[in-house]
C-alpha cells in the first residue's frame, strides 16, 4: 500500500511538472477519437434518414411512374411482390411563391392515408375533405420555399392555369430524396381538387408502389415489373436510390473524417510513444531510486504504463463523449451504432497502450543503482554537422547541428512524428484548393451556365429570344432532361440532351471528345460503372418506350446524382421526346452578376419566365472546410507534443554542456541558439518531407474518392506552391516559437543550477 502511494504520488508530481505536454496529448488523443466516431456515424446506414423515414411511414422499395393506370392485379402478381401503393394519379405543376418558381408534382391522395407508404405528418394536419383546397406539402420542399401551415400557394398547370391552395400539413415520405436534390417537389392534394387544376388525363402520369417481402430483391422485381409494364412505364426507381439521394454527402465527409482520423491516430501514438520515451531517459536517476527503494521491475513498468497510459485514455473518453454528442446533436442522429464506436475505443485503447508499452517495459529494466549524470551519445558527427564545419556557421549553429542527431532513433521518430501531421494537413489543404476550384472554376465541374430559364407562360421561342438579347447572355443552350431505362438494370437514369451535337454545350471532357454528331454522348464515371461501359462502347436506353442508342465518346465531370448522367445533344433525341426545349442554360459574359441577369430576365418578362440559379457543388460541400479547420487544429497538437517531447530530450542530453559552453564564453542567446536548432532542424526535415508526401499524393487521393463516389477522377487539385510555401513556412516559425521558451530558459539559468 505505501508504494502504491508512493508511486501515485510519484506520477502527480511528474504529471503536475509538465502540464502543457499532458494537455496537449489528452487534447489531441480525444480530437483523433471523436473525428473516427463522426466518421463511422457518417459512413453507417443508421444515419441515413431513409432508414428512419422508410420505418415510419410503411415504406414501398420500388416506384414505378407509368403513362397510364397499371393493372394492379398484374403487378400484384409479381413473384416477392406483398403490398402495393396505388397507383395515383400525379401531375405537374409550378410552385409560385414570393416571386420564386419551382418544379412540384401533385399527388392524388385520399383523405384517409393508405398502409403502405403513407406520409407522417409532422405539422398540421392531413387532408381533409372539408377543406378540400389543402395540400399536405413534403418537408424538404417546404423548407426550401418557406411554406408554413396556412400560407397561401400558388400553382400554374401546364395549361398556364393558376390556382391557389392552401398548406394544411407538412409531411415526410421515404418515396423520394430531399428537395432540390431530388426534383420536382411532392406535394399531396385530394383527387378532386387534382381533377380542378389538372383536368386532361394526358397531361398526367400514375405513380404505384411495391412492397417487397425481401428488399434484396428489388432489382429483379424490377425487371418483372419493366416486361409486365412493357411500354407503359416511364420511369422507375428503387429505395437503393433513394437511399443514396438522401445521404446528403455523408459518405464524402465520412471518408475524409476516417482518413484524418486514421492517419492522426498513428500520429498520436507516436507523440505518446516520444513522450513516454523521452520521460523515461529523463528520469532514469528517479527510476533508478524507485527500484533502490524496492520496486520491481514490474511495478517500474506499471508506473509508466499508467503514467502515460492515462493520458491517452483520459483522451480517449474525452474524446468519445465529444464524438457521440456530435452525432446526436450536431449531426442529428438519434442513435449512434454501438459496434462501430466499441471498435474504435477499443482499437484506440490498443494502440495507446501499445505506443506506451515498450518505453514503459524499458523504464522497468532501469538498474537500481543511480548512474551518473546522463551525457550525450558519443559518435561521429553527422554529415549535416560536417557541413556546417565546412561553410564556416557560427559556433552556436554547428553545435546545434551535432546535437540534432545525437540519437539516431528518437530524431527519426521525432521527424516522422511531424511528417505524419504535416502531410495530412497539406491533404485537407489540396481538399480546400479543390473545392476553391469548384467555385472559381465552375466549368470544372460543368457548370458553365449560371441560370436556367424554363418558358412559363411564353412560348420556347420567344423565351430563347428574350435571353438571347440580354447583355449579359453569352450563350444560350437549349435542354431537356428525360428519365431513360438502363438495360438490365430495372431502373431509370437521367438523360440530359444540352445544346446540339454541332454546337454542344462545353461539358468538361477528361477523357475521350466531346459528341460532335447525332448519336455520340458523354457520361459520368457513375453511369459508365452502372452499365459497365467504356469510352467507345455503345449504349442501348429506352426513353418513354423509343430505344435510344447512342456511342460514348468521352467522360465527363459529373456532380448530379452520382455520376449517372448520360449527356448528349438535343437533336440525339427522338422529336417527342426533346421538342419543344423544357429548359435554357446561359454561359453568361464575363462579369455579369447572375443576380442582375435574372431579374432583368424576370423583368423583361413581366414575370412570366422561370428563372432559376444553378447550384454549385462546392456550396453543398462547404461543411467540409470546417472540418478541414478543425482537424487541422488536431494534427497541430500532435505536432507539438512531439516538438515538446524533442526539446525535454535535448535539454536533458546537454543539461551538463550548458554549463561546460557557458565556462567557454558563450552566451546566453548564442545557447539558445544552439537548443533551438537540434530542435529546428529535425522540426523543418518532418515539416518539408511531410509537406511533399502530402502534395505529391493529394490529387490522387481527390481523384480516387471522386472516382469512387461516381463524379469521376480529374477533380483533384494540389494546394498552390503559395500556400504550400506559407504553410510550411507557418509550421516551421510556430515550431520554433515553442521549443524558444524552455530554451531560453535553460539558457539563462545558473550554471551551477544546470550543472545538476
Amino acid at each position: 500500500m505505501s508504494s502504491f502511494r508512493a508511486g501515485a504520488r510519484w506520477i502527480r508530481a511528474d504529471l503536475r511538472a509538465r502540464r502543457g505536454q499532458a494537455l496537449l496529448t489528452v487534447l489531441a488523443v480525444a480530437g483523433i477519437v471523436a473525428a473516427l466516431i463522426m466518421a463511422a456515424t457518417l459512413l453507417q446506414e443508421g444515419t441515413n434518414p431513409w432508414r428512419s423515414l422508410f420505418a415510419q411511414t410503411g415504406g414501398a422499395h420500388v416506384w414505378l411512374h407509368t403513362k397510364d393506370s397499371p393493372q394492379i392485379g398484374d403487378l400484384r402478381a409479381i413473384d416477392g411482390v406483398v403490398q402495393t401503393a396505388g397507383p395515383y394519379r400525379s401531375a405537374a405543376v409550378t410552385v409560385v411563391r414570393d416571386g420564386e418558381k419551382a418544379p412540384a408534382a401533385l399527388r392524388a391522395f385520399a383523405s384517409t392515408p393508405p398502409e403502405v407508404a403513407h406520409p407522417v405528418v409532422t405539422e398540421g394536419r392531413w387532408l381533409d375533405p372539408a377543406q378540400p383546397d389543402g395540400v399536405v406539402v413534403e418537408q424538404s420542399f417546404a423548407e426550401a420555399l418557406g411554406l408554413r401551415v396556412g400560407a397561401a400557394v400558388t400553382v400554374t398547370a401546364l395549361n398556364g392555369a393558376r390556382h391557389t391552395i392552401y398548406v394544411r400539413g407538412v409531411a415526410v415520405s421515404a418515396e423520394q430524396g430531399f428537395y432540390p436534390r431530388w426534383t420536382p417537389g411532392l406535394g399531396w392534394v385530394l383527387p378532386g381538387l387534382l381533377a380542378r387544376i389538372e383536368p386532361v388525363l394526358g397531361r398526367s402520369e400514375w405513380v404505384t408502389g411495391l412492397r417487397l417481402s425481401d428488399p434484396e430483391a428489388s432489382q429483379v422485381v424490377a425487371q418483372r415489373a419493366v416486361v409486365v409494364l412493357d411500354d407503359q412505364l416511364q420511369r422507375l426507381y428503387t429505395w437503393r436510390q433513394v437511399r443514396a439521394a438522401m445521404e446528403l454527402d455523408n459518405r464524402l465527409l465520412g471518408t475524409l473524417l476516417a482518413l484524418f482520423g486514421v492517419v492522426g491516430l498513428v500520429g498520436a501514438a507516436l507523440a505518446l510513444a516520444n513522450a513516454a520515451g523521452g520521460r523515461v531517459l529523463a528520469q532514469l536517476r528517479d527510476l533508478a531510486t524507485l527500484k533502490s527503494m524496492g520496486f520491481t521491475r514490474a511495478q517500474i513498468a506499471g508506473l509508466l504504463l499508467v503514467e502515460h497510459g492515462a493520458l491517452g485514455l483520459s483522451g480517449l473518453a474525452l474524446g468519445t463523449v465529444a464524438g457521440l454528442t456530435a452525432a446526436t446533436v450536431v449531426l442529428g442522429t438519434g442513435s449512434v451504432a454501438p459496434l462501430p464506436v466499441l471498435a474504435i475505443v477499443g482499437g484506440t485503447a490498443f494502440v495507446v497502450l501499445a505506443a506506451v508499452g515498450l518505453p514503459a517495459w524499458r523504464g522497468g529494466r532501469t538498474p537500481p543503482i543511480p548512474a551518473a549524470p546522463a551525457a550525450p551519445p558519443r559518435g561521429r558527427l553527422s554529415r549535416l554537422a560536417r557541413l556546417a564545419l565546412l561553410v564556416r556557421l557560427p559556433p552556436a549553429l554547428v553545435l546545434g547541428t551535432r546535437d540534432a542527431f545525437s540519437r539516431r532513433v528518437p530524431a527519426f521518430l521525432t521527424v516522422f512524428g511531424v511528417a505524419v501531421p504535416m502531410m495530412m494537413i497539406t491533404i485537407g489543404l489540396g481538399v480546400w484548393a479543390t473545392l476553391d476550384d469548384f467555385t472559381k472554376n465552375p466549368d470544372s465541374v460543368g457548370q458553365r451556365a449560371a441560370l436556367h430559364v424554363r418558358p412559363g407562360k411564353l412560348a420556347p421561342a420567344d423565351a430563347e429570344a428574350l435571353a438571347r438579347r440580354d447583355p449579359g447572355v453569352a450563350a444560350v443552350y437549349p435542354g431537356s432532361d428525360v428519365n431513360a431505362l438502363a438495360p438490365g438494370q430495372a431502373r431509370s437514369v437521367r438523360v440530359r440532351a444540352l445544346g446540339t451535337s454541332f454546337d454542344p454545350y462545353p461539358f468538361p471532357v477528361v477523357e475521350g471528345r466531346m459528341y460532335a454528331r447525332p448519336g455520340e454522348a458523354v457520361a459520368g464515371q457513375g453511369l459508365l460503372d452502372l452499365l459497365g461501359v467504356g469510352v467507345g462502347d455503345r449504349v442501348r436506353l429506352t426513353v418513354g418506350g423509343t430505344p435510344l442508342i447512342v456511342r460514348v465518346v468521352g467522360r465527363t465531370i459529373e456532380p448530379d446524382l452520382d455520376g449517372e448522367v448520360l449527356s448528349l445533344g438535343l437533336d440525339s433525341l427522338e422529336d417527342k421526346d426533346a421538342v419543344p426545349p423544357a429548359y435554357y442554360a446561359l454561359s453568361l459574359a464575363g462579369g455579369a452578376d447572375p443576380a442582375q441577369v435574372r431579374a432583368r430576365l424576370l423583368e423583361t418578362s413581366g414575370q412570366a419566365l422561370e428563372v432559376q440559379r444553378v447550384v454549385n457543388p462546392a456550396d453543398r460541400l462547404a461543411v467540409i472546410r470546417v472540418v478541414i479547420v478543425a482537424l487541422v487544429v488536431v494534427l497541430t497538437l500532435i505536432g507539438l507534443a512531439n516538438l515538446l517531447t524533442a526539446s525535454a530530450l535535448g535539454l536533458r542530453d546537454h543539461a551538463l554542456d550548458l554549463a561546460v559552453l557557458k565556462a567557454m564564453g558563450l552566451t546566453p542567446r548564442q545557447l539558445t541558439a544552439t537548443l533551438v536548432t537540434g530542435t529546428g532542424l529535425l522540426v523543418v526535415l518532418g515539416v518539408v518531407a511531410g509537406a511533399a508526401a502530402g502534395a505529391s499524393a493529394a490529387t490522387s487521393l481527390i481523384d480516387l474518392q471522386g472516382h469512387a463516389s461516381g463524379v469521376g477522377a480529374g477533380i483533384g487539385r494540389p494546394p498552390s506552391a503559395t500556400t504550400l510555401a506559407l504553410a510550411v513556412l507557418a509550421a516551421v516559425g510556430a515550431s520554433l516559437a515553442v521549443a524558444l521558451l524552455p530554451a531560453r530558459k535553460a539558457a539563462r539559468a545558473q550554471v551551477p543550477t544546470a550543472a545538476r
